[in-house]
């Protein structure tokens, strides 16, 4: 009996080898359209599947493959006798292997400028339902849909070493890309139905949620090191986004690295100014800007220079020289950068010159300063998940409101916007103070909001005097506001909305603190 290959692929990636391969195997090969081409160009002999079927392909190519006589080879089983009967009836041979992956939906939609039905003309038909036919009968066709499997597919024929758990382990593969690509076009299409900024819950979160990433790489390991762990990217990714970060230098990524990474990118995207970011498990032990890059690095780090020590960094400028010697001072320690971009005498520096130079992770993001990806924040729990809209909706300060006697000057309200944007990246209960453009004393975490004000004055120690406070939500009672005079606090900015907000009110009158009520907390659990 003559053994049938059919071959229809958008990504033609290693394709005539492998098919010169399967000729030498005695398969006879059906294909379509630039598959075809492709093969015959490439020396190997090919059946038109127009020819076999005996029906022309039309409609620009829309309709080729969805005939009975493919189908039927894809899913007809020899074995039985129904099928096999049918099969003979109809003049359908049995196809045992389809070598099929799918029009280039994702990377049509992924191109700038790109028009609807420039995108719904990428959507496959004949692919998604001839893998589907083949991966359902997998017991008697082998299904290939990544050039990365031809190897093993082509050495397992030869060796008639073909497993009916290798069979699966295709199968699975095949349904895997799929799910995938049904999954991006699905929500492809609910993005043209309007636009986001016009949705409200019911269309922002759907009834019924599938969510799709690729395994990217496994990690040495977790949170610690008896956790394994991996990282799995979106199908496409914004530019600006941790994931479409470009490695340069440096061990691999840990679990936590990217975690703190990812805090480091969100914080120093919030200046249009020169700013740096310092990020200790995934908190900010220090953040500035100022009118240079180095500047800004030396003021941010000094906010907490010993929490600083292994650290990780965000720029939200070019990486230059005179910030490069900064970090290489003796003393310093950097676990990772991210950055737009490094000079080549900074990146020559931080990779040669201090002791930590062969492990630091040098990454760099041109996109991060460009554009600011709106998504949605999963977060597991067991046996369900939570789904929010990020935190970054731009901050109304005209509804702003001084609630007190007296009004900030206008250093101090510089420095209340600063420790505001700063202070909702700092987890729950934060209070962050600010002095001159840069933090010099953050309270993370802590159970008590007097806790953290404590926390934030004993870091700041003298410092202290004459900065400004930032508080993520409302102080309940007043004991915080007292806290924060000692210390030598000047200004407060808060949401407000506590049934005691008059008393702390009045608290900062009695000391000659200005304060302003926002309006919008910033809880980060």
């Amino acid at each position: 009996m003559v053994r049938r290959a059919l071959i229809s692929c958008s990504d033609k990636t290693g394709l005539v080898p492998f098919a010169r391969r399967l000729e030498v195997l005695g398969f006879e090969i059906l294909s379509t359209g630039g598959t075809a081409k492709t093969l015959t160009e490439g020396g190997v002999r090919v059946t038109d599947v127009s020819d076999y079927t005996q029906f022309p392909e039309m409609m620009d190519g829309r309709l080729k493959t969805l005939h009975p006589r493919v189908h039927g080879g894809l899913l007809g089983r020899p074995d039985l006798p129904g099928d096999r009967q049918s099969m003979e009836s109809h003049g359908i041979t049995p196809i045992e292997l389809a070598v099929v992956n799918l029009y280039p939906f994702v990377e049509t939609i992924s191109k700038p400028g790109v028009l609807a039905q420039e995108a719904i003309e990428q959507i496959d038909i004949g692919g998604p339902s001839m893998v589907r036919s083949a991966a359902k009968n997998h017991a008697h066709v082998l299904i290939v849909t990544t050039p990365d499997q031809y190897d093993r597919v082509a050495t397992a024929l030869e060796h008639n070493s073909v497993s009916l758990e290798f069979r699966r382990e295709l199968a699975a593969a095949a349904f895997e890309m799929t799910a995938l690509y049904d999954r991006a076009i699905a929500d492809y299409m609910k993005g043209l139905l309007t636009d986001y900024d016009s949705e409200g819950p019911e269309t922002t979160f759907p009834r019924k949620l599938a969510l799709q990433f690729q395994r990217h790489a496994t990690l040495r390991y977790g949170e610690n090191p008896h956790q394994q762990a991996a990282i799995y990217h979106e199908t496409s990714p914004h530019p600006a986004t941790l994931a479409k970060a470009e490695v340069l230098h440096g061990k691999e990524l840990s679990f936590n690295n990217y975690l703190d990474l990812d805090a480091a990118m969100q914080i120093v995207r919030e200046f249009s100014k020169p700013a740096v970011s310092v990020i200790k498990h995934n908190n900010p032990c220090g953040c500035a800007i100022s009118e240079s890059i180095s500047e800004a690095y030396v003021q941010a780090d000094a906010c907490d220079p010993v929490s600083a020590f292994g650290s990780i960094l965000g720029f939200n400028r070019t990486l230059d020289l005179a910030t490069a010697e900064e970090l290489c001072a003796p003393g310093r320690f950097i676990e990772a950068i991210i950055a737009p971009g490094y000079e080549p005498d900074a990146l020559t520096m931080l990779t040669s010159a201090p002791k930590w130079r062969h492990s630091v992770r040098l990454l760099k993001s041109p996109a991060l300063i460009d554009s600011r990806p709106r998504q949605l924040e999963y977060r597991k729990i067991t046996g369900g998940l939570l789904v929010q809209e990020q935190d970054d909706r731009p901050e109304q300060t005209h509804e702003w409101r001084v609630v007190t006697s007296r009004t900030p000057t206008a250093i101090e309200r510089a420095d209340l916007e600063f420790a505001w944007a700063v202070c909702k990246h700092v987890k729950s209960n934060a209070i962050l103070l600010a002095k001159n453009g840069a933090s010099v004393g953050v309270g993370a975490g802590q159970m008590s909001r007097l806790d953290s004000a404590r926390i934030a004055c004993e870091k700041a120690a003298d410092r202290s005097r004459g900065s400004v406070a930032a508080s993520d939500a409302f102080f309940p009672f007043r004991d915080g506001v007292d806290q924060l005079h000692h210390a030598g606090i000047t200004a407060i900015i808060q949401p407000g909305g506590s049934k005691r907000d008059e008393e702390v009110i009045e608290a900062c009158n009695e000391y000659g603190i200005a304060m302003i009520f926002t309006g919008r907390r910033h809880f980060r659990h």
